[in-house]
């Protein structure tokens, strides 16, 4: 099981993750994050890394484009068993990222305020949060990816059992939660989108 050393966390749902980067960053865990998280991290006085330091590239089209970078996805992406991937990682400057911490934009509470516009619907359909989980946990033998508050402190109890190491059973759970997460928040768009008769 590899060591955790560095991961990214961007949520929407604030609750209980100061806590959780607290005890992350007492195993020596690198953090990387985005926004309105990394602000909140760092107004708990965590050391967090913005995702444009680590990319070297900003955020840009209001924020529309963060995380969607090759250091990022490659990071999450790469076999660290495949000798290819490792050296295409070396040749490029990609450092792996062990955990990904997402939840989504609340698009369902958005559109069910009545006042919701098309438009503000349409801004509030996540990609790359969906995006990050799906490469996350698609990597699962050597990614761990969160969605859920509930699952901080077994995973923190996880790497104390095993020297900051999470289970390759553990991430596989993980994983097929992201899977059912990601088609429920595909179908509640795919569902509004069809509710729209004429623009």
């Amino acid at each position: 099981m590899p060591r955790i050393s560095r991961a990214l966390i961007s949520v929407t749902d604030k609750s209980g993750v100061a806590g959780f980067a607290k005890e992350l960053r007492e195993f020596g865990v690198e953090i990387l994050s985005t926004g309105g998280t990394a602000k909140t991290l760092a107004a708990s006085g965590i050391q967090i890394k913005e995702v444009s330091e680590f990319t070297g590239f900003p955020e840009m089209l209001d924020g529309r484009v963060k995380t969607l970078h090759p250091k990022v996805h490659g990071g999450i992406l790469g076999v660290r068993s495949n000798a290819s991937h490792v050296q295409a990682m070396n040749n490029y400057g990609i450092e792996p990222i062990d955990m990904v911490v997402v939840n989504l934009y609340a698009f369902e509470k958005t559109i069910a305020n009545q006042l919701c516009s098309l438009a503000d619907a349409i801004e509030n359909i996540d990609i790359g949060g969906p995006t990050l989980l799906r490469a996350a946990a698609k990597n699962y033998p050597f990614v761990t990816v969160i969605t859920d508050p509930q699952d901080y402190s077994a995973v923190i109890q996880e790497m104390k059992t095993h020297s900051g190491s999470v289970s390759e059973a553990t991430n596989f759970t993980l994983a097929k939660k992201v899977f059912r997460l990601t088609n429920q928040y595909d179908s509640a768009i795919a569902t509004y989108l069809e509710s729209i008769e004429s623009l």
